[in-house]
């Protein structure tokens, strides 16, 4: 009986079977005709890996556990002992975690470049220096790399371009067509989309950088789940769907909070006065995506007072979910900055991050309304 199932099944096994000696020698001699333990490779995360290698136009990807592991196999691909990162600083505060805790154990170095230095990288590059690790929407202001800028001033310096996408999606931004050498996501995010998969996936632009890749992911032990792997890609098929709803939606509370006297800033690139508006118009294919940050007053009561009254927001360390919620990075992203990164970068006591679902629009706004007041 032959079965054609059309979703491909959970292939929810650790191992596979061999018939004779002659099976595992072709395992050997002919990578990816067959699968032999799933910390080297399964159907389910190949599938992941390879849906997100074509909508970024890559050379090849890896499903990672997490997106924190997607970066960490990333930084890996291009780097060893002695040698140094730049970094932007406007960046997510796991990223940095990474860079100052664990890969300084490593012997690499970094340097965080403030956005405004990002085009003009001479007086940083070292000999060492191997890229630049950069976000298309930073997190949690928002503010627009320009890729294809960004890649020139880091090729001219002989650095590859690392770009996390995750804001963005490739619905929006597709950095490897600007330059970026590779493009990573944490999947636990818009790519699976359900808050109920923690993975990530990242994609090279070489096929001599995603083979480095595939055997970070192999020898550290980095490879997704078959179940986590087999839910992102069912998430995965809405993606174009969810992130216009997603950009929709955020335009419009983007413009509701804009005209409320209590709120003192909403930081959105689809608002005509975000200083990277018409970059990101051009970058993001006329969508400007769910994220936003907007800052209250700089009070911790006010911002508790807020939480406690939405109802369609809850407060959620996460984002980019079907349903809304809210983060603060002072508390969780971002709270193992010094107090002055956290000054310099803008991130204070009234700074809050929505993540817009795909609700009806008009719901949020009525809630948000009377949790401001």
């Amino acid at each position: 009986m032959h079965i054609h199932p059309k979703i491909t099944p959970i292939y929810q096994t650790s191992v596979f079977k061999f018939e004779d000696l002659n099976e595992v020698e072709q395992y050997f001699g002919e990578p990816g005709s067959r699968y032999l333990y799933s910390r080297n490779g399964n159907p389910n995360s190949d599938e992941l890996a390879a849906a997100v290698n074509r909508l970024e136009g890559g050379a090849g990807a890896v499903a990672t556990g997490s997106g924190m592991a997607a970066i960490f196999a990333a930084l890996l691909a291009c780097c060893q002992a002695g040698d140094h990162v730049l970094c932007a600083a406007d960046i997510y505060g796991g990223s940095s975690s990474l860079l100052d805790q664990e890969l300084s154990r490593l012997g690499i170095t970094v340097t965080y470049v403030p956005f405004e230095q990002l085009y003009s990288l001479g007086q940083l590059v070292r000999p060492t220096t191997r890229l630049l690790l950069a976000e298309t929407m930073s997190n949690p202001l928002l503010r627009v790399a320009d890729l294809r800028r960004l890649a020139a001033e880091c090729h001219q310096h002989g650095l590859k371009l690392v770009v996390d996408n995750t804001f963005a999606t490739p619905v929006l931004t597709r950095p490897l067509e600007l330059g970026a050498d590779i493009v990573l996501h944490s999947v636990t995010k818009y790519i699976a989309g359900h808050s109920d998969v923690t993975a990530g996936v990242v994609v090279a632009k070489d096929e001599e950088t995603a083979a480095r890749l595939k055997q970070i992911g192999v020898f550290y032990g980095l490879t997704l789940s078959p179940m986590e792997s087999w839910l992102a890609v069912r998430g995965l098929k809405t993606l174009r769907l969810r992130v216009r709803e997603h950009s929709h939606n955020a335009l419009a509370v983007a413009q509701f909070l804009s005209a409320q006297p209590s709120v003192r800033a909403v930081y959105y690139p689809g608002l005509p006065d975000h200083p990277q508006h018409t970059l990101a118009r051009e970058q993001g294919s006329g969508l400007f995506g769910g994220m936003m940050s907007v800052l209250l007053a700089d009070d911790a009561e006010v911002v508790n007072q807020f939480m406690r009254r939405t109802q369609r927001f809850p407060f959620a360390p996460s984002l980019a979910g079907v349903d809304s919620s809210l983060s603060y990075p002072l508390a969780t992203s971002h709270r193992y900055l010094t107090a002055e990164q956290q000054d310099e970068l803008g991130i204070s006591t009234g700074l809050v991050r929505l993540s817009v679902g795909i609700e009806p629009v008009e719901e949020l706004l009525q809630d948000l309304e009377q949790a401001l007041k």
